[in-house]
């Protein structure tokens, strides 16, 4: 079961970022800004366990804190 949650820019926009664990230490990431039909999402091969929302929010600040 994914883990998820919903964080508010400093604009105003609303992102809703998910994780969900994968076999082998792998895991599965998404964020779609509300109102936008791209979702962006990133398999990580290796990661540590467990990942904080912070951590998760950086693998994708170019692509969804950038105006």
């Amino acid at each position: 079961m994914p883990d998820e949650w919903v964080k508010t820019l400093a604009d105003g926009r609303r992102v809703k970022f998910t994780i969900q664990k994968l076999l082998d230490n792998r895991v599965f990431m998404t964020a779609q800004i509300a109102g936008n039909k791209v979702v962006y999402s990133i398999i990580l091969t290796t990661a540590k366990d467990p990942l904080s929302r912070e951590e998760i929010e950086r693998h994708f600040e170019g692509e969804v804190f950038r105006k």
